[in-house]
């Protein structure tokens, strides 16, 4: 992943990286509040050779033998021969073992100096403790571990140069640091987590996502509707909507579309149901209607038609009643209350919907529509449940691939794409659907304050009170834009 990656993780997961930090600062604020101060006092000792009226030579040599003996020294410090002596001298209060694990020593490098440090919840106690232990350690080095013989003088001196002084202040817990660190830990957790998230994501969530599965381009991107399953036609019923908006930056991005034979028929699919595919192909042929183009909108999916239902229009007759002879074109063709506009139903399920939609008659069928209207666009089943969709994809311009953002996963958009490959279908685009409002890859549109002046929303409101979303073929109150057959109104 890229650095913008990386910033995008972030902008996008920032609640949860925050919530991590908090926590995990948080627990270190309260372990360290719960935590026992404890105090740490430090007596130092020096050691040196007894050598009398000795010369230079001499000296330097004792010197020596100190700084060598000082690392075992040191050692000496913790065990039972020392402890035992100090646990008496304090009266017991404390057992050689407890005593061993509070008392430290060490020596600084090239010295025969050897620093005694005691650590207690009470400063005095470890004050008393250090001074307690560096007396009897010196009684035994120089009266136990370094005396020749009985009655000679000890060869070794041990002195008390510092002694223990009453701490002013605790040595732990260290509430700066304990912050620090979960601060840190905290923050490189959430990060942990958001990076971990995204990896395991598998659903398309932003153009990038898409990006990432093919070079085909994003030719709409329509924002998510909360009411779109009662009011699916946007376009019509409210054309100051920002979903409505979208459908006619998507009609404007087909019309400059760039491709070879300039196709202007196309089939409308997805990788799995429920991602849109049908409510996108009427609000799109309802845009190119408005916008002068004559338009036909096919119902392709022979097994759970739709479109008639979404268009208001009668069902009974269309596509499979003109593939098996039973109509003319003319006759399943119905009028929609859009100028410009009609609506070719699926008509009555066949038991052989493929073997329909892969025959020549249904291929002639397309051929005629392309030859009748300016515009074709076809709703076909999702390409990964059945092979209808990719049955028709052969006989148009090309496909466009609805995918949903949140619900669609990578592997199914991947494998949907694969399929139409290899069938060698020409896929012109990808429309993602259901585009959050909020967040990275929220729909924008600078014009929404226009469109959401009051004139409009009032004339938006007036429009849906009166119920002219759509006239039924026939109507008399059809706008008076009369039935579309052909490329000619019949009035």
């Amino acid at each position: 992943m890229e650095l913008q990656d990386y910033l995008r993780i972030f902008r996008k997961n920032w609640v949860l990286i925050l919530v991590s930090t908090l926590i995990i600062t948080g627990a270190a604020a309260a372990w360290s509040m719960i935590q026992t101060p404890k105090y740490q006092a430090t007596s130092q000792l020096y050691v040196s050779v007894r050598t009398g009226d000795a010369s230079v030579g001499d000296l330097s040599q004792g010197t020596n033998f100190v700084r060598s003996a000082v690392t075992s020294y040191v050692d000496v410090v913790g065990t039972a021969i020392v402890m035992d002596q100090v646990s008496e001298e304090l009266g017991g209060a404390l057992s050689p073992a407890e005593l061993a694990s509070a008392v430290s020593a060490s020596s600084p490098t090239n010295t025969v100096l050897i620093n005694i440090s005691a650590t207690d919840s009470d400063p005095e106690q470890a004050a008393l403790i250090a001074n307690t232990t560096s007396a009897v350690f010196a009684d035994v080095v120089t009266n136990q571990l370094e005396r020749p013989s009985e009655g000679a003088p000890a060869r070794v001196q041990v002195d008390v140069v510092q002694p223990a002084q009453v701490p002013g202040g605790a040595i732990s817990p260290n509430v700066t640091r304990n912050l620090a660190l979960g601060f840190m830990l905290g923050l490189m957790l959430g990060l942990g987590l958001a990076v971990l998230r995204s990896v395991l994501d598998t659903k398309i969530r932003t153009r990038q996502d898409v990006a990432s599965i093919t070079d085909d381009p994003v030719l709409g991107r329509i924002v998510f509707d909360p009411d779109a399953a009662t009011r699916p036609l946007l376009v019509q019923d409210d054309p100051t909507s920002p979903r409505a908006e979208a459908f006619r930056a998507f009609r404007t991005n087909l019309q400059f579309l760039k491709v070879e034979g300039n196709p202007r028929s196309f089939v409308f699919t997805s990788a799995g149901p429920s991602e849109g595919k049908s409510t996108t192909a009427a609000n799109l042929a309802i845009a190119i209607a408005q916008a002068g183009s004559t338009v036909c909108l096919v119902d392709g999916d022979l097994r759970k038609p739709r479109v008639a239902d979404l268009m208001g229009v009668e069902g009974a007759v269309g596509v499979t009643d003109i593939l098996i002879g039973r109509v003319t074109l003319a006759e399943a063709l119905q009028g929609w209350g859009q100028p410009n506009l009609v609506v070719l139903p699926a008509g009555h399920r066949p038991p052989n919907p493929s073997e329909l939609l892969g025959s020549q008659e249904m291929g002639d069928l397309i051929s005629n529509l392309r030859a009748q209207f300016d515009y074709v666009i076809i709703d076909a089943p999702p390409v990964l449940v059945v092979t209808d969709a990719a049955l028709i994809a052969k006989d148009v311009g090309g496909a466009l691939m609805v995918t949903a953002v949140g619900e669609a996963r990578k592997d199914a958009l991947s494998d949907a794409l694969g399929t139409m490959e290899r069938i060698d279908a020409r896929v012109l685009g990808i429309v993602m659907t259901k585009v959050p409002t909020k967040g990275d890859d929220s729909y924008a549109y600078y014009g929404y304050t226009y469109y959401g002046s009051p004139a409009h929303e009032e004339v938006a409101k007036a429009n849906a009170r009166s119920g002219t979303r759509w006239q039924k073929p026939g109507s008399a109150t059809a706008g008076g834009a009369g039935t579309i057959v052909g490329n000619k109104r019949q009035r």
